[in-house]
C-alpha cells in the first residue's frame, strides 16, 4: 500500500541530509541576467520584468510611499488591523529583548581603552513573498527587527501587494513598498535605481530566483541567509497526538510543492496512525494539491532511541524542529542544530510562523549548522575601537607590535609602531631586538 510519507532508514535519512542545499544553476543563470538588465536599465528594466511576470499592471506605481501605506492601514477591516497590531507587538517585544542582549562594552587597560559598539546599517530591504500566497506575516517579521535595530530607512519589497500587506508594512514601520518580487526586486534593492535607493542589507524568504539573486549580490550587500524550500522535522514518540502531528506536517507541506515535511519517531505504530490522520485531513484541505506534492519530498524514519533521533536531527539541521516526546526539554538538551525549536504539542511551529515572537525567517537546507534566524542582530554591525595613552604600558605594546612586524617582514608596520615606543634607539627597522 502506498504511503504519503515515504518510510526510510536512518542511513537513508542521513544520506538525504548530506545531499541537502544544492545550488540551483538554472535559477542562478536567470537571476544573473536579471541583475545585469536592472544594472543597465534601472526602473524601466525592473518594470519590464515585473509586468512580464504579472507582478505589476502597466502604469501602476513601482514604489508605494509611506502616506499610501498609512491610508491602506486606515481602510482595512478594523479586526484585521487589530490582529496585525497584536502580532506586531509580540514580534517587537522579542526583537527588543534581542537588541538589549547585544551590549556595547568598553575595557579599561593599562595602555588605554578599547571596546565594541553595535551600529545599525543605514538602509535595509525586506522581502516578503507574494506569489502563491501573500504573506503579510513576513512583512512584520522582517521590517520590525530592522526598525528595532535602529535602521534609518526600511524598504519592503513584495509582488502584487494587497491592502493587508500594505497595512502590515505601515504597522511594521516601513518607509515604502517596492511592488515587485523575484530577482528583479533583489536587483533593484542591491544596485539601486532611479526610484529605489541602494540598500545595505537584504533580508527575507523568497522563491528560488530570489535566493539565487541574493547569492549573487552577497558581498555587495549583506544578506540574512540563502533560504531554500521550507522544512519541518517532527520528533515524536507514542505519547504524541497523531492528529496534531499530521496537521502540523500538512501546515508545512502547503507552503510550497518543494517543502519538506519530515517525521522521526521511536514508535513504528505511530507512523501508521499519522498516515491515517494525514490521509483524512488531506482530503479536507483546500491546499491539498500543493500539500500532496510536498509530502512526496518528505519521509518517516523509525529510530530505536531518542539518542538516535537526536543524531538524525543534528545531521539534518532542519529549519523547524518540533519535539513532541514525553520529556521534550530533556531531548532539547541533546540537539544543537536547528533554525528554531518548538517544544511540546502546544509549542506548535505554526504559532511561531504567525507571531509568537521569535522570527520565522530561518536557515534551511542544513545551513542551520552554521547560521541562525533573522533578528535585530542581522541589521547591526559590530564596530571596535581603541585609544592609547602615552605611558610605559603603551610603549611596551608598541615594542611588541614592532617586533611582530619584524617577524613578518613588514618594515612599514614596524616603523609606525616604533614611533610610539618613545625610544630613539628603537626607531630603526630590521631584526628583532
Amino acid at each position: 500500500m502506498s504511503t504519503l510519507l515515504e518510510p526510510v532508514s536512518i542511513d537513508e535519512a542521513l544520506r538525504r541530509a548530506a545531499a541537502a542545499g544544492a545550488d540551483d544553476a538554472e535559477a542562478e543563470a536567470v537571476a544573473r541576467e536579471v541583475l545585469e538588465s536592472v544594472r543597465r536599465g534601472g526602473d524601466a528594466a525592473v518594470r519590464a520584468h515585473a509586468e512580464r511576470f504579472g507582478d505589476l499592471e502597466p502604469g501602476a506605481p513601482l514604489v508605494i510611499e509611506r502616506d499610501a501605506l498609512e491610508h491602506a492601514c486606515e481602510r482595512i477591516d478594523t479586526q484585521v488591523r487589530a490582529l496585525l497590531e497584536r502580532t506586531a507587538a509580540r514580534i517587537e517585544r522579542f526583537a527588543r529583548a534581542q537588541r538589549e542582549a547585544l551590549v556595547d562594552f568598553e575595557i579599561e587597560t593599562d595602555w588605554g581603552r578599547c571596546g565594541q559598539r553595535f551600529v545599525p546599517v543605514e538602509r535595509a530591504g525586506c522581502y516578503a513573498p507574494g506569489g502563491r500566497y501573500p504573506l503579510p506575516s513576513s512583512v512584520l517579521m522582517t521590517a520590525i527587527p530592522a526598525r528595532v535595530a535602529g535602521v534609518r530607512e526600511v524598504i519592503v519589497a513584495s509582488p502584487r501587494p494587497n491592502g493587508v500587506t500594505l497595512a502590515a508594512a505601515a504597522i511594521a514601520g516601513a518607509d515604502r513598498v517596492l511592488a515587485v518580487g523575484g530577482a528583479q526586486a533583489i536587483a533593484a534593492l542591491a544596485q539601486g535605481t532611479e526610484s529605489v535607493p541602494r540598500v545595505d542589507a537584504i533580508v527575507g524568504p523568497g522563491n528560488r530566483f530570489v535566493t539565487a539573486a541574493k547569492r549573487l549580490v552577497n558581498g555587495t550587500v549583506a544578506i540574512d541567509m540563502l533560504a531554500g524550500p521550507s522544512e519541518l522535522l517532527v520528533v515524536a514518540d507514542a505519547s504524541a497526538d497523531p492528529e496534531r502531528i499530521a496537521a502540523d506536517l500538512l501546515a508545512q507541506a502547503e507552503h510550497d510543492p518543494r517543502a519538506r515535511p519530515l517525521l522521526v519517531t521511536t514508535d513504528e505504530e505511530f507512523v501508521a496512525r499519522v498516515e491515517a490522520a494525514l490521509t483524512a485531513q488531506l482530503e479536507r484541505l483546500d491546499t491539498r494539491e500543493v500539500a500532496r506534492a510536498a509530502l512526496d519530498n518528505g519521509f518517516a524514519c523509525v529510530v530505536p532511541t531518542l539518542a538516535a533521533a537526536a543524531e538524525v536531527c543534528d545531521a539534518l539541521a532542519p529549519e523547524h524542529l518540533e519535539v513532541v516526546v514525553e520529556d521534550a526539554n530533556a531531548f532539547a538538551d541533546r540537539v544543537g542544530r536547528y533554525g528554531a525549536l518548538f517544544l511540546g504539542e502546544d509549542g506548535a511551529e505554526v504559532l511561531g510562523d504567525y507571531g509568537a515572537g521569535p522570527n520565522h525567517t530561518l536557515p534551511t537546507g542544513g545551513t542551520a549548522r552554521f547560521s541562525g534566524p533573522l533578528g535585530t542582530q542581522t541589521f547591526l554591525v559590530a564596530r571596535t575601537f581603541m585609544e592609547g595613552r602615552p605611558n610605559d604600558a603603551l610603549r611596551e605594546l608598541a615594542r611588541d607590535a614592532a617586533r611582530l612586524a619584524d617577524l613578518e617582514g613588514l618594515a612599514g608596520h614596524a616603523r609606525a609602531a616604533r614611533l610610539r615606543t618613545g625610544s630613539g634607539s628603537d626607531q630603526r627597522t630590521g631584526t628583532v631586538n
